[in-house]
């Protein structure tokens, strides 16, 4: 008879958690869709980003949710990560807001008004209310207010099960004398701990503690490491979502870790320490459900009080502990070196070099990116990934060094070499976009089990082939000054754009037949879209080429536009008689492919 009297325990358990779940998702919905962009506006200082963090987290309801979002612009390079300590810290505290909304549960019963702001009362309420505009609403903005009641509804409905199924624990002496056990902070930090991993949510486990001290049983000696615990235990979700991530996010996730760690050794250290000077008054005193929530919520608050002045030096602990791995390419950006701004010939050379490493970066990319839709594999997604962030940052610090080497008093030459670098190093980053949007497709197409007919992947092999060479050919035109091979460039270009457009006319006509499926032709227009416009970039860094240089020196090398275009058809029968495609057959089914 034990186990059936308690069975109704393990329904609140259930209504509260699904409630907390209801509750967050309906938020983040209704609300959560421009959290991103609120949190890269405001984020100018400490104190805005304190109040964001815990205005966000307090709307949304997940702390995790909110550092998550950080963890997104720090990884995009939007904010840095002094930026987005103070949002995690205000993310803390505003995890304690759902604790202080169960406190309802402590009112009294003096009025009618108070009996029905109680969760006995206003639980149920809720639910109907909830679920009548679910069911009648039209627009989803309203049915998400009819999911928020329902799931509020079911916080409180649920807490208050567990509550009157945990009543008479309090006449069990097993009960009584486990919560004396607890009083060791171990034990009960562990509990905390464990029990907040388990439900991944401190809101919740803190919410099933307010209910638990329905019993009577808990004092602040026993309430006060488990809620130590449960404050560190939230970290773990931020944890487990970090791994594999890069290296700011495992930064954001080591800071969270570290405040609320500090947080906990610094209130155990001063209150076990004032408890056995001085013998606290309410150490034995019995705690409810709006006495822990004070206590939550001042742990959070007095932990941010003490460490945001230290933000700086908290950021800078996380930098050391979790280092860059230098790299080759890293190491390239030592050739833009200040001191050599005042000599604009030596500096927009070593400009250079770092340019040519962009156009080497890119061919790598895209053959990865190529390789992923033969054989795909997440080790090369991840070099990719960090090819780009290389390009990203190469294109931002060679703006900004060639940009400060143009007020010096360039020759005509230099400020030509100037003009060239900005508008080649800009498409070879284009084409690395390219490369990580193809990656993408194969992603999407590896995910949903989508497959090209045969006679796709043939034609689809004979484009890859074809930006192959003229991104090959590009590259090392660029890299070794190669002035008078720039026209090879541009009917492979041409042979690009031809290939598309058949590409594309040729997709249409398996599509009318049956020979491929509607999901597939995205994926499929999507990659020759991509395709061609490498080779638009792969033309912009050859003509670039050639107007980096004065007509005198056309002249003499017979590098004309009118004579590279004189050589223009002739390439162009060539290179297209390399890239035929193979013959359109039809299976005249209807299975897609």
């Amino acid at each position: 008879m034990f186990i059936i009297d308690y069975l109704p325990l393990l329904a609140g358990i259930g209504l509260f958690l699904f409630g907390m779940s209801m509750l967050g998702a309906a938020l983040e919905r209704l609300a959560g869709a421009g959290m991103e962009n609120i949190l890269h506006k405001l984020t100018s200082n400490r104190i805005k980003g304190v109040a964001l963090g815990t205005g966000v987290t307090g709307i949304i309801q997940s702390s995790s949710a909110t550092i998550v979002m950080v963890i997104g612009l720090l990884n995009a390079g939007i904010i840095s990560l002094v930026q987005a300590l103070p949002v995690i810290m205000g993310a803390n505290i505003g995890s304690t807001v759902t604790a202080q909304i169960l406190r309802l549960g402590d009112l009294g019963e003096a009025s009618v008004v108070l009996k029905l702001l109680k969760p006995s009362s206003f639980g149920p309420m809720l639910i109907a209310a909830g679920a009548i505009i679910f069911m009648v609403a039209k627009k989803n903005n309203t049915k998400n207010w009819g999911s928020i009641c329902m799931g509020l509804g079911m916080i409180f409905f649920g807490m208050n099960t567990m509550e009157k199924t945990m009543l008479p624990l309090s006449e069990q002496a097993w009960f009584t004398d486990l919560f004396q056990w607890l009083q060791n902070p171990f034990l009960g930090i562990l509990l905390g701990l464990a029990m907040t991993v388990v439900l991944q949510s401190s809101s919740a486990s803190v919410g099933i503690l307010q209910a638990m001290s329905a019993t009577g049983a808990i004092t602040f000696s026993a309430a006060m490491p488990i809620i130590l615990g449960q404050n560190l235990g939230k970290c773990v979700t931020v944890v487990i979502a970090s791994i594999g991530s890069k290296k700011p996010a495992k930064r954001a996730v080591l800071l969270d870790v570290l405040i609320n760690f500090s947080g906990l050794v610094f209130f155990a250290a001063v209150l076990y320490s004032v408890q056995g000077i001085f013998h606290l008054p309410f150490w034995d005193s019995v705690m409810t459900r709006g006495s822990i929530a004070d206590f939550h919520t001042v742990f959070n608050i007095v932990t941010t009080l003490i460490l945001l002045p230290f933000s700086n030096k908290l950021c800078s602990l996380a930098t050391k502990l979790i280092k860059d791995k230098p790299s080759p390419k890293d190491e390239q950006m030592a050739l833009l070196d200040d001191l050599l701004v005042k000599t604009p010939s030596i500096a927009l050379q070593q400009a250079r070099k770092l340019v040519v490493s962009m156009g080497e970066t890119s061919l790598e990319s895209y053959r990865i990116a190529r390789g992923l839709h033969i054989n795909y594999s997440s080790d090369n997604l991840r070099r990719l990934t960090e090819l780009e962030e290389f390009l990203d940052r190469s294109e931002r610090e060679l703006n900004k060094y060639i940009l400060k080497i143009t007020p010096n008093d360039l020759s005509a030459a230099e400020s030509r070499m100037a003009t060239d670098l900005l508008h080649t190093l800009g498409d070879f980053e284009r084409i690395g976009d390219h490369a990580v949007n193809i990656s993408e497709v194969a992603t999407y197409n590896r995910e949903n089990k989508i497959h090209f007919s045969p006679l796709g992947e043939q034609e689809l092999n004979v484009m890859f082939n074809a930006i192959d060479e003229i991104l090959e050919k590009t590259v090392s035109i660029y890299k070794n000054e190669q002035y008078g091979d720039v026209g090879t460039i541009d009917p492979l270009e041409s042979v690009a754009d031809h290939l598309q457009i058949t590409l594309r006319d040729r997709h249409v006509e398996r599509l009318q037949h049956g020979d491929c499926s509607v999901e597939s032709g995205i994926s499929y227009i999507e990659l020759i879209t991509d395709l061609e416009r490498i080779a638009d970039h792969c033309s912009n860094v050859g003509n670039n080429m050639l107007q980096s240089k004065s007509e005198e020196y056309l002249h003499q090398h017979n590098l004309t536009f009118q004579e590279q275009k004189d050589r223009l058809a002739d390439d162009y029968i060539r290179v297209a008689e390399k890239y035929q495609l193979p013959e359109q057959v039809f299976s005249n089914s209807n299975a897609s492919k």
